[in-house]
Formats: C-alpha cells, sequence, structure tokens
C-alpha cells in the first residue's frame, strides 16, 4: 500500500508543496464556500466517452458548479477490490488526472482502502469537493420564481444509454457516447455576464424529469415544458423504445438546466450555445419550458399535439449502477 500511495497516486497527483500528512491545509479566498462529496460505482468501469475516474472528477466539479461556485480542491477515496489488475487502476488514475487539468482543480488529499475478492467490484469512488463562490447572489431551488425561464444545456440521456447499450450488446449505426464533462467553465461565464441565475442543477439520477420535480416542489410553482423543445438524439430516442426507456428520466453528466428571468434567457442562452462541453461538440441549448404560478408543485409536458401530461418522479430508478 505505502509503494501504491508512493508511486502511483502521489506521483500523478503530489504537486511540489505536497505534504504527507493526515490533512491538507488550504488557503481558500474570500469567506464563502461550496463543499460537497459523491460516490462512483457505476459498471462497466469503461464506457464510450469515459470511465469511472473522469464521471468523479466531471460529477463533483459540476456539483459545486451548481451552486455558483468556483471549483478549486477535490480529495479522492479509492475502494479497491483485491485482484484489480494495477493497468485498469492506471488508466482510471490517468483519466483522473486529465479530467482535474481540463476542469482546473487540484487534487489534494485521498485515502485507499482494499477489500476481499468479489467484495467490492472491482473499483469504487468516494470525491469531496470545495469551491468558492465569488458572486453575491444566492442560487437554489427556492429562488425559482413564476415568469422565469428553463434553460437546458445540451441533449438529454445520452449517459444512460451509452452504459446501458454498452451493458446489453446493443449496436447503432453510430456509437452513442457519454455526454461526460464539467460544466463549471460555462457556469462561470453566466454568472460573470451579470445574468441573474436563479437556480441551476444538473440532470444526473432520476434525468430531467425527477430534477425538475424537486425543483418545483422546493419552489411551489408548476413548471411547463415543451416536449418538441428538448433536445433527444435520434439514436438515444431509438435505444429508449428498444428498451422501453423514457429519455427523460434517464440520468445526465454533462447536463444541467439553468432557471433565468424572460428578459435574459437570449443572452444566456448565446452563451450556453458557444460553449464546448463535450468532445468538441456544440450543445444544443435550448429554452425548453417556463415557471408559473401554481396551487400544487408539478411538472407538465405539452407533447406534438398540444395535450399536456404530468411528469411525475418514478418510485425507482430505471437504470441501476450508472454513476
Amino acid at each position: 500500500m505505502h509503494q501504491l500511495i508512493e508511486q502511483l497516486f502521489l506521483a500523478t497527483f503530489g504537486s511540489p508543496d505536497s505534504v504527507p500528512h493526515d490533512a491538507a491545509v488550504l488557503t481558500l479566498p474570500g469567506n464563502r464556500i461550496a463543499f460537497t462529496t459523491d460516490s462512483y460505482v457505476v459498471s462497466p468501469l469503461f464506457f464510450p466517452g469515459g470511465d469511472i475516474g473522469t464521471l468523479a472528477v466531471n460529477g463533483t466539479v459540476n456539483d459545486l458548479a451548481m451552486a455558483g461556485a468556483r471549483p478549486l480542491y477535490l480529495s479522492l477515496g479509492f475502494i479497491l477490490e483485491e485482484g484489480l489488475p494495477m493497468e485498469t487502476l492506471w488508466r482510471v488514475v490517468q483519466s483522473i488526472q486529465q479530467a482535474a487539468e481540463r476542469s482546473q482543480v487540484r487534487i489534494v488529499t485521498g485515502d485507499t482502502k482494499v477489500v476481499d475478492r468479489g467484495k467490492g467490484d472491482g473499483l469504487f469512488i468516494n470525491t469531496a469537493g470545495v469551491g468558492i463562490v465569488e458572486h453575491p447572489g444566492t442560487i437554489a431551488p427556492t429562488a425559482v420564481q413564476p415568469g422565469d425561464v428553463v434553460l437546458l444545456n445540451g441533449d438529454v440521456g445520452r449517459h444512460g444509454i451509452a452504459i446501458m447499450a454498452l451493458r446489453e450488446g446493443l449496436a447503432f449505426e453510430s456509437e452513442i457516447t457519454s455526454d461526460t464533462a464539467p460544466v463549471a467553465k460555462v457556469v462561470g461565464q453566466l454568472l460573470q455576464s451579470g445574468i441573474e441565475v436563479h437556480c441551476l442543477r444538473d440532470a444526473t439520477r432520476g434525468g430531467l424529469a425527477s430534477t425538475l420535480n424537486e425543483i418545483a416542489t422546493a419552489a411551489q410553482v408548476r413548471i411547463a415544458l415543451d416536449e418538441t423543445a428538448i433536445p433527444v438524439r435520434e439514436d438515444v430516442q431509438g435505444a429508449c423504445e428498444i428498451l422501453g426507456l423514457d429519455p427523460l428520466y434517464i440520468a445526465n453528466e454533462g447536463r444541467f438546466i439553468a432557471f433565468v428571468p424572460a428578459d435574459q434567457a437570449d443572452a444566456a442562452l448565446e452563451i450556453l450555445r458557444a460553449d464546448q462541453v463535450v468532445q468538441g461538440e456544440l450543445p444544443n441549448a435550448s429554452e425548453i419550458g417556463r415557471v408559473m404560478v401554481a396551487q400544487q408543485p408539478l411538472v407538465t409536458l405539452k407533447n406534438t399535439l398540444g395535450t399536456d401530461r404530468i411528469l411525475d418522479l418514478l418510485s425507482g430508478e430505471q437504470l441501476p449502477r450508472i454513476c
């Protein structure tokens, strides 16, 4: 274990001022910080467009960004199963380092444990992230107001379907890749532009529909969506039809929702559409709905026929072990 930490983790993530100790001592500018933690148990470990390492960094960075914070530091906790090939661990470590450099965050502390063969499913990763909040506003579901516009930074459903297609051995004309990507840069651009952002949320577990239901409940509003405005790739839609899934409930790893005043929606969309977040691909950012006064919180979806239906919370996850 000493050799593993010294020769792999410290050699990759360490810096000249790193001190082997029980905790990292950090200097944080300002006096408002964001702090988050998450765990990653995706199966399989590697999938089209990413792996458990990129998920761990991007997911934590994005959680900080949703609080309007600029990510600074990450911790990593590795749970390794006895017998995990060293080449597998090295691939993941390289992915983590590349993702951290792309997100401009430092990995400053961590931990490694090994569990008995058959009790760890290869590799689990736990993270914690710290970021600095550099704006005076409050970005939260409770800040959502009637009249706000709902913006989405790209197509939905791709991450979950990329995982499921690999598990089920499904082949398509073009490979469906995960949308996993960091979004802190574009969020920072939104905030620096002076746009009054009321709420940000990444549509991860439970997908777009579940995320919006949580916000509607917190703000006690109705969120009315337009189905024709929600971008879903044809191959993702086709896979969902084959598997009997709804893309609005499938997890994403590089997609977020922004609630802004209606008169600032065009300016916000211009920023979102100029951001290249997924492997050089321009995201199809869209205005997908509006916030309305309601006697009880709910999310509705107007379909292509002009009929409204309620998008409710599911009683369980459509796809387990996807992040």
